[in-house]
């Protein structure tokens, strides 16, 4: 077992290594057949290699996507298999934190909750991957209150990290009904930049394909690099209007970090972004939309 995952690691370290000249490869091409397609002179930095890359346009498929990236392989499954989803805190966790793990088991379907104990890091990571476990979610709390939440597709990355804030759990609201265990529609607003996309899909693949009939609705909504999260449920009062129902929770996540690894080689995984609040345009940019 521990061959064959060391086997695949090596793999697809190969493949990302293999990736940016790739990517060079085909970027070159692309200009040259702009440049023949315009007639007009081929730009200096690919005129050396005209000849060959002119070759390699013939065998080209109309349609073709381009270069495949390490992205296409973490979620090559994604929409053909369920996923499936471990949640767990960080250790010592207050009850409060126990049961809004609780609350995100409701809200990933086939999700499980393990409680934490003493587990170390890498033997919570290899038991998840022994078990087929597609991403591992983990939360941690300042005083009682949610404040970080970690998600780390398995088996080989990528790990992304959120901070939580003005969360609101379902104990906190009085009153309310039970939740339901539908396969939810998802709604993903103003992800428009390259990072945006990428962060749609680590949160996308975290559901399975929903039914048409499903009821339930979780709305990922981006304002100003803040994500918020709200979960509803709809009901058809007539032929034209429908009613929604807030089930909860909702919270806020801001990403910071995602890397290029699990979370038991996390010191050695490559940093794919990482947000750098000290710069003097870092209250100006944002990342997850175009604006």
């Amino acid at each position: 077992m521990l061959r064959r995952e060391a086997r695949l690691r090596r793999e697809y370290l190969y493949k990302k290594a293999r990736e940016a000249n790739q990517r060079s490869l085909e970027d070159k091409k692309q200009q040259l057949r702009r440049a023949l397609e315009e007639n007009r002179l081929i730009p200096t930095e690919v005129r050396t290699d005209a000849l060959s890359l002119q070759k390699r346009l013939e065998y080209d498929d109309e349609g073709g996507e381009g270069v495949s990236s390490h992205m296409d392989d973490e979620y090559k499954w994604a929409g053909v298999e369920d996923p499936k989803i471990m949640i767990t805190t960080s250790r010592d966790p207050s009850s409060r934190l126990k049961m809004f793990a609780k609350e995100l088991k409701l809200v990933f379907p086939s999700a499980q909750r393990m409680n934490r104990g003493k587990h170390e890091m890498g033997a919570l990571v290899q038991a998840c991957k022994a078990n087929d476990v597609t991403d591992l979610v983990i939360i941690h709390e300042h005083r009682g209150t949610p404040d970080g939440l970690i998600v780390c597709h398995l088996p080989f990355g990528p790990t992304a990290y959120f901070t939580l804030c003005n969360v609101v759990m379902r104990h906190d609201i009085p009153d309310l009904g039970t939740m339901s265990e539908a396969y939810p529609h998802l709604v993903f607003h103003n992800f428009t930049s390259r990072l945006g996309q990428r962060v749609s899909s680590i949160l996308k693949y975290l559901f399975p394909v929903p039914k048409d009939e499903s009821r339930r609705v979780i709305t990922f909504a981006n304002q100003e690099d803040y994500v918020s999260f709200r979960h509803h449920v709809y009901r058809k009062t007539d032929h034209r209007n429908i009613e929604l129902s807030e089930v909860g929770p909702r919270f806020e996540m801001k990403l910071y970090m995602i890397k290029l690894g699990t979370l038991e080689n996390e010191s050695t995984a490559e940093v794919e972004w990482r947000w750098h609040p000290y710069t003097n345009t870092a209250k100006k940019r944002k990342y997850l939309s175009i604006e």
